[in-house]
């Protein structure tokens, strides 16, 4: 039973961008934290493409609004990815990479909610999930305290200070933009990333890094 729920969730994944985006009208709340620094120097970012920033935590927050007629206020869906690669190398001259994502979606949502989410997760994500590897209905937590955001569900958890401390010296920049659609994006502090299930065969906690993004998003 839970693989037929699993395949049924997982073709309507795929389908989802065929959906008519009319009658879309809403917004939330965005984060994300990778394995890798964002802004940084060069010389850190030099020895960190090639052997970080895998892995990446993503997760939206509807505020209000509605897909297709079905309200999604309130509800949370999040992604856990791992890609062959680091997740923007392409962004600085690197092939893109090939990812696998396990996607968590807010268990107090109908199916049709459910449905509207990853559609929604995906379409914002571009290319970047890859290969769907499992689709959970769990409890989620996403909290915008004013200075942080937080996420925590099973197997997966962030803390995103809003203020990230970085220094413009040493040559330091910004390397990479968010992986997903966003308007005006923050680069924030990562306090907590974490993923800690078996679905990719890998897990990560990387804590103490400028290796976030959040901001506002519409659909």
């Amino acid at each position: 039973m839970k693989r037929a729920l699993f395949l049924i969730a997982l073709g309507t994944l795929l389908a989802a961008p065929a959906m008519a985006a009319d009658g879309n009208s809403l917004s939330g709340v965005y984060v994300e934290a990778r394995t890798a620094e964002v802004f940084t120097g060069g010389c850190l970012m030099s020895s960190e493409a090639e052997t970080t920033g895998r892995q990446a935590v993503l997760a939206w927050k509807v505020d209000r609004g509605s897909v297709n007629g079905v309200s999604l206020d309130g509800l949370v869906v999040a992604a856990a990815v791992l890609g062959d690669k680091n997740l923007g190398i392409h962004e600085i001259g690197g092939q893109k990479p090939v990812s696998h994502t396990a996607l968590f979606v807010d268990d107090r949502a109908t199916a049709a909610q459910r449905t509207a989410l990853l559609g929604m997760a995906k379409k914002l994500s571009g290319d970047l999930m890859g290969t769907i590897v499992s689709v959970a209905s769990v409890p989620i937590e996403f909290a915008d305290n004013g200075h942080e955001i937080t996420l925590a569900a099973p197997k997966i958890a962030l803390n995103v200070g809003k203020h990230a401390e970085h220094n413009a010296g040493c040559g330091a920049e910004q390397w990479f933009h968010p992986l997903a659609s966003v308007m005006d994006p923050t680069i924030g502090m990562t306090n907590q990333n974490s993923f800690s299930g078996p679905e990719l065969g890998s897990k990560w906690s990387d804590p103490d890094k400028v290796s976030a993004f959040f901001g506002k998003f519409s659909y």
